[in-house]
């Protein structure tokens, strides 16, 4: 998706990246979940897991879908928008935990990353 933003900017569009976390909608409930109808043997302990957290956390997702609406308006009238917005504090977390464990990879195969020019 970044590929797009220096793509279509020298046209005068302005893009961000939305990375929200769970906003309490209806996407959770049974109505709207769908689960693989030929699931894999090998996988039901894993699958089993996966469906259970979905259902518990269907009418607990903390963020407010109104309040994203709210803050997605108030960054396109940004001049200069965001490239990425992390939308919500599980979200922020997130972004906290893959950084540092990206800077924790990159610190420990420092050297042999650096060892791979001609």
């Amino acid at each position: 998706m970044e590929s797009l933003q220096t793509e279509v900017e020298q046209f005068g569009i302005k893009t961000t990246i939305v990375n929200p976390c769970f906003f309490r909608t209806e996407l959770l409930t049974e109505e709207s979940t769908n689960y693989a109808n030929h699931p894999i043997d090998d996988y039901n302990e894993a699958r089993m897991q996966e469906m259970q957290f979905w259902k518990g956390a269907n009418a607990q997702q903390p963020g407010d879908p109104a309040k994203l609406a709210q803050a997605l308006i108030t960054i396109t009238k940004e001049q200069n928008p965001p490239s990425r917005f992390l939308a919500g504090a599980d979200a922020v977390g997130t972004a906290e935990q893959v950084a540092t464990t990206l800077q924790q990879q990159a610190i420990a195969y420092r050297e042999l990353s650096s060892s791979l020019a001609y």
